[in-house]
């Protein structure tokens, strides 16, 4: 089996999107990032679903991609979303983020349009051939309908730029099964299950709970890189109930309450979605009040 160069691993946010009045905030946004610069994490990601990308306009997608990699300034690596259900329209985020120099992109699998296998070797091949940069394959079913097949992803392996998976599908034998076919590098996409997955071979994971604690994520990924997992374990204990508390409602809606509550954000959403109910919202302040985060 060839060895696929690790160009992504460890403790990587799936950065949220702030906005004032209906626009993005780029106050807080800075200091979102300066938050994560300061706790070492290890890349951040724009425009994915945490950043509300289905609601940002092409304008928008484009100048947060921009705005992002400009104010990191190469100091960690930045993987921009750039993922569509329209083909051409992920090329065009793609050479985008191509322009700007970002690190990669993150391409979740085209969502509503339910393609068959052959259709998402397709969409990759082509994207892939038209773009010369490092890209991460994106598989979330729970969000698209749709779920790329080990099978599939150790095919797409083989191309040069393919150096990572995002797995989100909440099942371990889908992680196990692709280390079975290929030697990509695989990262958790879902916050639970981090610690359950590098235990099998994932390199890392691309986090909502990052957003709240990124130092605590990056000390249990990175115990994990290291083999110490007893020390990974107490962290995954700690940091276990705040990530189900992020998960109440529909992502990003209580990451971006728990931000709010901790004074980095506005509570502001945009349509569909929408702040969490009042229940819901006293279970999260209380579990991150038990954390020690507010």
């Amino acid at each position: 089996m060839a060895k696929k160069r690790r160009l992504f691993e460890g403790s990587m946010v799936a950065l949220v999107t702030p906005f004032s009045k209906g626009a993005i905030d780029e106050k807080n946004l800075r200091g979102l990032l300066d938050f994560h610069l300061k706790a070492k994490t290890d890349v951040i990601i724009p425009c994915g679903t945490t950043g509300e990308s289905a609601t940002l306009s092409h304008e928008e997608h484009e100048r947060l991609m921009s705005f992002v990699v400009d104010y990191v300034g190469g100091k960690v690596p930045v993987i921009c979303g750039a993922g569509s259900n329209n083909t051409e329209e992920a090329l065009r985020l793609i050479r985008h983020a191509k322009k700007i120099k970002a690190d990669g992109v993150l391409v979740v699998t085209p969502y509503y349009n339910k393609p068959t296998q052959e259709g998402l070797r397709r969409h990759y091949e082509f994207l892939a051939s038209k773009v010369d940069i490092p890209m991460v394959l994106y598989n979330v079913p729970g969000r698209t309908a749709v779920s790329l097949k080990p099978e599939t992803v150790a095919h797409l392996s083989k191309i040069p730029t393919v150096v990572a998976v995002k797995e989100a599908s909440g099942n371990l034998d889908q992680v196990d099964h692709i280390r079975n076919l290929c030697d990509i590098t695989v990262l958790s996409g879902d916050d639970n299950l981090t610690l359950a997955m590098m235990a099998i071979g994932a390199r890392g994971v691309i986090s909502v709970t990052a957003n709240v604690v990124p130092g605590r994520v990056r000390e249990m990924v990175h115990a994990a890189l290291e083999g110490r997992w007893d020390d990974g374990l107490k962290i995954h204990e700690f940091l276990y109930p705040l990530s189900k508390a992020l998960f109440l409602e529909t992502n990003p809606i209580p990451v971006k309450a728990a931000l709010a509550l901790m004074g980095k954000i506005r509570p502001e959403y945009r349509l569909p979605l929408c702040e969490m109910s009042a229940e819901n919202h006293a279970k999260l302040a209380q579990t991150l009040k038990k954390a020690g985060v507010v």
